[in-house]
């Protein structure tokens, strides 16, 4: 079993902790999510575990012979080949091998059979055969290909040049290349930025069959949720380690918040009164014993700090101005580039209030249609018509550039601030990442996701009851993205957006535009979980051969306001879920029965996790001494044991999440 372990490791950057005494072990089957506020030093632990960083003190072991990949989080370039010979090169170390190998097979066959030296390298040859053969070299055109493809390459692009693709691409093809290597440890920086949702799919059961183990760092909670199994919490510069799913840390996390906060408001009435004390007494003689008493109390207090990612900042709209029923109509939409059509025969008609996310792969038009209904751009066919009082704000993807450069961070949300909020702008530029000395930053040294950032939350506080959003969560945290979601959710105007972020759809979306290049768009009157239903239902009757006569993926577009006959047509509201009927007595104590059968097993889950979590770190803390890394045997053992735990968790975490699932279909 190949490892990466350290122990008690500590960093630090002048006189800031970035890492004290932190210990992680990851070996084959780790399945492990690394959260934590921004700039915790997630992406210097990860650099640390790669060996690209060295710290200033404790212990870093790696097993001999363990293979470790790491995906930084930007700045990979590419140039001179093509993608597919870019792809190609995550094998350059099995082509040593081969070389290797090649080598001995000419030396073997001069050598002689009875030969000690002939023996050695039979088993040298052999050894290298099967670490050939167990890469999947011969395989492997098949294999990148099936991997490009996976991440959004499309037929073609493989032998397309690497350097016309964009830096996004680039960074696919670099997620390409360590996905490819197939090492023992994987170490991903944010690789969800850059993918689409198909290409996230993807990746998610990647990761779920991958046999070795790795580490992630996301913003993309849903993912998370797919592909971990537990959690590392870097803060303050303690790495904690959680048991379960991604959602299940953060309950765990909220529990301690919520304990946190009121041991941290007891402190702070007993500060209080201490201070009020010293401050009423301080000049009286009588009292000059008590108050040095209270003054010694008072610093030998150790202050409670709340973790800045777990800090809450709520924020609400400006009032939408009031407008009529209808948001938007359009009919008979059609644009194209030269020969390429890119929407077409759009007709619909949108309610004000609805919140309608834009879905369709890469390059089907959803930024394009951003731009028509924004008024961007006015080079189409058919009609489109905004609704009596409607005002639009569009926040584009380049929609950075447009900001001030001679200003402060500060000063250019301030320029569109509603004066009742202004008391609020530092909390709301802190909750879009910009804290402390960030926010008196000149906005022309800002980076490109800072200044993106900036120019949304410039939108958000501009009032308008029309939101035409255009990927709004790309370089937010999770916790920037839980306030613009509930900001969102509490608007009472319209929100037409387009998202990559699963977790963001589900839950903001209450429609559903999909969106093919050249095809006729199909309306979903219901929410993204409605829509991912009612796209399989869809697909399994093509793929069984239904619907022939009227394809899939065209006809006539319905508006959403009309009813339509089901899921094989290309919209309409489908039909409503039968009422429940009546239940006997009999039905109902039996339901409820099981009900508590289901809540008694999810107790139990839970404490035997609780248990494993426990016995793991103890076999890690045995690992990381150094008399039993140095006993081959005694490690071995433990490392056994601790696999035999990490197969038990995994076993119990997929009971919780289907015993989860059917006590919230019960309840």
């Amino acid at each position: 079993m190949a490892f990466v372990q350290f122990t008690d490791v500590s960093l630090a950057f002048g006189h800031r902790d970035i890492l004290k005494n932190a210990s992680l072990f990851l070996a084959p089957g780790t399945k492990a999510a690394l959260a934590g506020p921004n700039g915790a030093g997630k992406t210097t632990l990860l650099k640390i575990a790669a060996g690209l960083i060295a710290p200033d003190g404790g212990d870093r072991a790696i097993q001999k012979g363990a293979r470790i990949s790491y995906l930084p989080q930007t700045g990979v370039v590419y140039r001179g080949c093509t993608v597919y010979e870019e792809a190609e090169r995550a094998y350059q170390s099995v082509e040593a091998l081969v070389r290797e190998q090649e080598e001995i097979g000419r030396r073997l066959e001069g050598s002689v059979a009875d030969d000690p030296r002939t023996l050695a390298l039979v088993e040298e040859h052999h050894r290298l055969h099967e670490a050939v053969e167990g890469s999947g070299y011969w395989r492997r055109k098949d294999r990148i290909r099936e991997v490009l493809q996976g991440l959004g390459f499309k037929a073609g692009d493989p032998d397309r040049p690497v350097e016309e693709f964009s830096g996004g691409w680039q960074m696919r093809v670099a997620l390409a290349k360590v996905l490819l290597e197939n090492p023992d440890i994987l170490l991903l920086d944010e690789p969800t930025n850059y993918l689409d949702l198909e290409a996230r799919d993807w990746l998610e059961d990647f990761l779920r069959g991958f046999p070795g183990g790795f580490v992630v760092v996301s913003h993309d909670r849903s993912f998370l949720d797919s592909a971990v199994t537990q959690v590392y919490e870097l803060w303050n510069g303690r790495l904690t380690r959680y048991e379960g799913t991604y959602s299940a840390y953060e309950r765990t996390r909220a529990q301690e918040l919520e304990t946190l906060l009121k041991d941290w408001e007891k402190q702070q009435e007993e500060i209080a009164k201490l201070e009020d004390f010293i401050r009423r007494f301080r000049y009286q003689a009588s009292k000059a014993t008590l108050v040095q008493s209270r003054v010694k109390q008072l610093e030998r207090i150790v202050p409670i700090e709340i973790p800045e990612g777990m800090k809450r900042i709520h924020f609400r709209f400006p009032p939408a101005p009031k407008c009529g029923r209808i948001a938007l109509t359009v009919e008979g939409l059609s644009k194209a580039y030269g020969d390429k059509s890119v929407v077409r025969d759009l007709s619909l008609t949108l309610d004000s209030g609805w919140k309608v996310a834009f879905v369709g792969r890469n390059g089907a038009g959803k930024s394009t249609l951003m731009r028509l209904v924004a008024g961007v751009d006015r080079d189409f066919r058919g009609t489109l018509r905004l609704g009596s009082g409607v005002t639009t704000a569009y926040f584009a993807q380049d929609v950075a550039e447009s900001l001030d450069g001679t200003r402060t961070v500060e000063e250019e949300a301030l320029s569109v601030c509603p004066t009742d909020l202004i008391p609020s702008i530092r909390g709301l530029l802190g909750a879009f990442l910009f804290r402390g000395d960030d926010i008196y930053k000149s906005v022309r040294v800002l980076s490109g996701g800072e200044r993106s950032r900036l120019a949304l939350l410039k939108m958000l506080l501009h009032p308008a009851n029309l939101l035409v959003m255009d990927e709004p969560t790309n370089h937010l945290d999770l916790d920037s993205k839980d306030v613009l979601l509930s900001a969102l959710k509490a608007f009472e105007g319209t929100v037409l957006f387009v998202s990559h972020d699963r977790f963001f759809l589900e839950e903001l979306a209450d429609r559903v535009l999909e969106l093919e290049c050249g095809s006729v768009p199909r309306f979903y009157p219901g929410g993204y979980d409605y829509y991912r239903e009612k796209r399989a239902a869809l697909d399994a009757e093509a793929a069984a051969g239904a619907g022939k006569a009227a394809p899939v993926r065209s006809g006539p577009a319905v508006s959403p306001g009309k009813a339509a006959p089901g899921a094989g047509q290309p919209a309409g509201t489908g039909s409503p879920r039968p009422s429940g009927t009546a239940q006997s007595w009999e039905e109902e104590k039996a339901r409820k029965a099981a009900l508590r059968r289901l809540q008694k097993r999810e107790e139990e889950i839970l404490a035997r996790l609780a248990t494993l979590g426990a016995q793991k770190a103890a076999a890690e803390a045995e690992m990381g001494k150094p008399e039993n890394y140095s006993d081959g045997a005694r490690m071995k053992r433990l490392q056994e044991a601790a696999a035999a735990l990490d197969a038990e968790a995994e076993r119990l975490n997929l009971e919780w999440e289907d015993v989860a699932l059917r006590l919230s279909a019960e309840q």
